[in-house]
């Protein structure tokens, strides 16, 4: 059975190899599921293996532990394994955290602490020690149980220094600094802290500091951060120009690596044709051979980048370590913050340093640096137009809400320093025209289109940036066609009409997806039933392809099971309009699902369904009342009225000094709201649903 166990462990690293996940949990779990028993530890480790790729690969925690606490009943029954019974619990307590249970991840962590405390003074044993001590400072962090953390963390720095691991010693002697930055008790704890940390990166060898990219960007912003704080500011911005050399080098680095690797994979693809001359053969191999030694030297491996069984980053893609800034040698094997996180973090400091001497060109380049890795990091996380919290997993909302701060301090900055340049305007306008959308937005929530078109209009006209004024001009005609009379529906292809004809000007698509969907809803108003579901397909394939957004795409499956419907195909009208409720209910779009519901009871009717026309109309209306409770708690608040009335709000002009406009107004791009027209619809299907079948009158919330 031994054999059959190594035949399927070899095929699963062919398939990891290959980027078949799934193929290669089914050969790991097909250990775990025969019906003959295998050897205990055997099961074990396969079971670590098979939560090490879940965690690794996918965001499938909750299957990673019910592997994790299985292997855990089963080394309970076995007296040794000690590196097993490490991992499991390491592994586990990493998965508690992930879902944010942090009592039993405490527990699982004090129960790993009294293995290592009785198993001996061996090397393994005391990295162990600090592994766990590391990931029970951050749990009681987490907890607010400042004193106790510190007190973990020194535990760890103890058995760090027991075992003459300068790396590790400098992870907890940073980490416990970090803590200290955080809960700042007295000032000369802090300076001790500081002066730690300088005394054990001063005995670290140079080639050794070199090598510790993590802990240099770590311990130099750590150092900034309490330089800022006890406003010492010439000290600080040495440490950020040793920060920024860094972090300038470490790009050039990277992208060499990479210009390296594309050139061995040409290489690779020049080797493999059966037709090459031999001299050509021998050439290209001196050539790949060359290479080869150069990566081997940037990237040789040091004790900071040795493989582990615990992944130093969950999510969909399993990061190499030049991805990575590692702060501590296996078993620990973690990272503070993404590299990118870092690296937008360097780029604050600089415009923070820099804003104050009037360097705003450097400042500019350095928040549209910082806001593009950003977004660029957002995306990986799944994390793009519509997509809802509750879509989302712990560990995502968590390093999104670090994302959504940088990109906030960035955004602050950057009207700081149109302030500054007395570009009071740029600044202002900004301001105006975002207030003015959300108005719209909110009047349109409630069922107050008319006040909704006038704070969408003037939200145009405050703005200079075309893409605001197109998404505005396509909310505005959304309102319009809610209104549903002819007059409106006159207005809104007014609107749409300029905004149709230039969408393929625009960057991503967007705009383009927004205006299809109401080019698509006005063409339905007007019966023009064929155009409107050609315009309508092709917007739903944009949405769905590119833009991610599940509320948008709801909302296009409900109008088009709406066409077919009107259509006469009521099969695919039943098809398209369950898979738009599921959508809806996902989403917790109340408007959307009383949408399709409407539909639904239609489509039931005609079919003479009598049975699903009565429960789907009971369904209808409870949401429907529910969504009724909601708007008379918006109206009876004291600040509906202000906020919908049809009066722009005005930002007092400041007087006795000379306001010029000085260049386009790119803050404006940067407040965009992502998504809105999403928000905006689901409301409007209130008016929209009827549309097909015959009921064409003015309806009141």
């Amino acid at each position: 059975m031994e054999a059959v166990a190594e035949g399927l462990w070899r095929l699963a690293d062919y398939h990891e190899k290959q980027g078949e996940l799934g193929k290669a949990i089914k050969c790991l779990e097909a250990i775990c599921q025969s019906p003959v028993s295998f050897f205990p530890v055997l099961e074990v480790k396969t079971r670590l293996r098979i939560a090490t790729l879940l965690l690794t690969y996918s965001h499938n925690v909750n299957h990673a532990k019910s592997h994790l606490e299985r292997s855990q009943l089963l080394l309970k029954s076995i007296p040794s394994c000690f590196e097993l019974k490490c991992r499991a619990y390491s592994l586990l307590s990493q998965c508690y955290h992930l879902v944010g249970a942090i009592p039993p991840q405490k527990q699982l962590l004090y129960k790993g602490l009294d293995l290592t405390n009785s198993a001996g003074h061996e090397l393994s044993v005391k990295l162990w020690s600090c592994n766990f001590n590391s990931q029970l400072a951050n749990a009681l962090i987490i907890e607010g149980d400042y004193q106790n953390s510190i007190s973990a963390l020194e535990s760890g720095y103890v058995f760090s220094a027991e075992i003459c691991y300068p790396e590790l010693q400098m992870f907890f002697a940073t980490s416990i600094l970090h803590v200290h930055l955080m809960q700042w008790y007295d000032d000369n704890s802090v300076e001790q802290a500081v002066n730690k940390c300088d005394e054990v990166w001063e005995s670290m060898e140079p080639e050794k500091r070199q090598q510790c990219v993590g802990l240099l960007f770590y311990n130099e912003l750590l150092h900034i951060f309490y330089r800022l704080r006890i406003c010492d500011y010439k000290n600080a911005a040495q440490h950020l120009d040793k920060l920024d050399a860094a972090m300038k080098a470490d790009l050039q680095q990277t992208q060499y690596i990479e210009d390296l690797t594309k050139e061995m994979n040409a290489l690779n693809q020049s080797l493999s044709r059966s037709d090459l001359h031999y001299k050509d053969r021998l050439a290209l191999t001196g050539k790949h051979a060359q290479l080869q030694e150069q990566l081997r030297s940037i990237t040789r491996p040091t004790s900071m980048s040795k493989e582990s069984l615990e992944p130093g980053h969950f999510g969909n893609v399993r990061r190499t370590s030049r991805d990575k800034l590692e702060l501590a040698p296996y078993p620990i094997d973690g990272e503070w913050l993404p590299k990118s996180a870092v690296y937008a973090l360097v780029d604050l400091m600089v415009v923070i340093f820099s804003r104050p001497k009037g360097l705003f060109k450097e400042c500019s380049k350095r928040i549209l640096s910082g806001m593009l890795t950003i977004q660029e990091e957002l995306v990986k996380l799944g994390i793009a137009d519509g997509v809802r919290e509750v879509s989302l997993q712990h560990s995502a909302i968590w390093m999104a809400g670090v994302y959504l701060m940088l990109i906030m301090q960035l955004l602050e900055n950057k009207v700081a320093i149109e302030l500054t340049r007395s570009e009071f305007v740029e600044a202002q306008e900004a301001c105006e025209s975002m207030i003015e959308m959300l108005r719209g937005q909110y009047a349109h929530y409630v069922g107050c289109y008319h006040e909704a078109t006038f704070h969408y209009i003037e939200a145009a006209k405050l703005t200079e940036s075309k893409s605001i004024q197109a998404m505005c001009q396509v909310y505005a005609a959304v309102s319009y066609i809610c209104i549903g009379d002819a007059e409106s529906s006159t207005l809104a292809l007014d609107l749409i009409g300029p905004v149709y004809s230039m969408m393929d000007s625009f960057v991503g698509v967007r705009e383009k997806t927004s205006v299809l969907f109401a080019y698509g809803l006005l063409l339905m108003k007007q019966h023009d039933l064929q155009e409107a579901r050609n315009r309508l397909a092709k917007g739903l394939q944009l949405t769905h392809n590119h833009l991610g957004n599940l509320q948008l795409v709801a909302q296009y499956l409900t109008i088009l099971g709406s066409l077919a419907l009107a259509l006469h195909d009521t099969v695919q009208a039943r098809e398209i309009l369950r898979s738009s409720l599921t959508l809806a209910k996902k989403l917790y779009d109340i408007p959307t699902q009383i949408w399709v519901l409407s539909v639904l009871t239609t489509l039931y009717q005609e079919l003479g369904e009598k049975g699903n026309e009565m429960e789907n109309a009971e369904y209808q209306c409870k949401k429907a009342d529910d969504l009724q409770r909601r708007l008379v708690d918006a109206h009876s608040s004291i600040h509906h009225i202000e906020l919908i009335d049809k009066v722009r709000l005005e930002i007092q002009q400041l007087k006795g000094v000379d306001i010029k406009r000085a260049g386009s107004i790119s803050l404006g791009v940067d407040l965009d709201i992502p998504g809105s027209i999403g928000a905006s619809v689901s409301t409007s299907s209130l008016k929209l649903m009827d549309i097909d079948s015959g009921r064409r009158g003015k309806r009141k919330i």
